[in-house]
């Protein structure tokens, strides 16, 4: 998964477009935008009106906008996707482009949200990449009800649990809970040989940063 925010293509913020620097491709299909009503220029977006994107997870706005030449770029406000295209597109061509784009998002979505399948494929590959394939849980899943953890297991019976909170963080950061959980089932506490596994994986400082910030948020508990 990339680093960018949830919910967005096309696009890694607002108010700056580094498309040549974009890792994952995506900003070569859309400009970045300023904010509600806005292009990344200033010009003022012609908005359309708000309608049900047929797949039951919410409104579609198209917002048009005469600086925009051929970049087309999707993102999330609320429970709303907007889509921005050019000006200048047909109504074929819109409907298109944003049949598209919502793919695109949920695609990016299915991603960032893997179920319990997609989990314990995720902590078997990093197992046998970061520890030499010896830590092989037998259960690994999401649960809800861990709001002062971010991840735990039980090395009794080698299940592995992870706060579905984290649904949506990046990629690396999942993958520093998992290789956790997966860490102690061969070293049950927090000793130095727990510690020399985990740094194996090279974003354990960074992982163990982001999780920080994210405890301080304020809807969410510390763990």
């Amino acid at each position: 998964m990339d680093d960018g925010s949830p919910g967005s293509v096309g696009l890694r913020q607002r108010g700056a477009c580094p498309v040549d620097k974009d890792p994952t491709g995506l900003a070569r299909y859309g400009a970045c935008t300023g904010g509600p009503g806005w292009g990344w220029h200033g010009e003022l977006m012609a908005q359309g009106d708000a309608r049900n994107d047929g797949a039951g997870s919410g409104a579609v706005q198209v917002r048009r906008s005469r600086r925009r030449r051929r970049t087309v770029t999707a993102f999330r406000e609320g429970t709303t996707t907007v889509v921005c295209i050019p000006a200048r597109f047909s109504a074929a061509e819109e409907a298109e482009w944003v049949a598209t784009m919502l793919e695109r998002l949920r695609a990016q979505d299915r991603r960032r949200r893997p179920g319990d399948v997609d989990l314990a494929a995720r902590a078997a590959g990093l197992s046998a990449r970061y520890l030499d394939g010896r830590a092989q849980p037998v259960t690994v899943r999401w649960v809800a009800n861990q709001t002062t953890r971010w991840g735990s297991c039980t090395p009794a019976d080698s299940a592995i649990r992870v706060s579905t909170r984290l649904k949506g963080v990046p990629t690396w950061v999942l993958d520093y809970v998992l290789l956790h959980e997966l860490a102690h089932l061969l070293e049950p506490g927090h000793g130095p040989a727990f510690w020399a596994l985990l740094e194996r994986y090279p974003r354990t400082e960074r992982a163990r940063g982001y999780l920080e910030g994210l405890s301080a948020a304020p809807d969410l508990p510390p763990p």
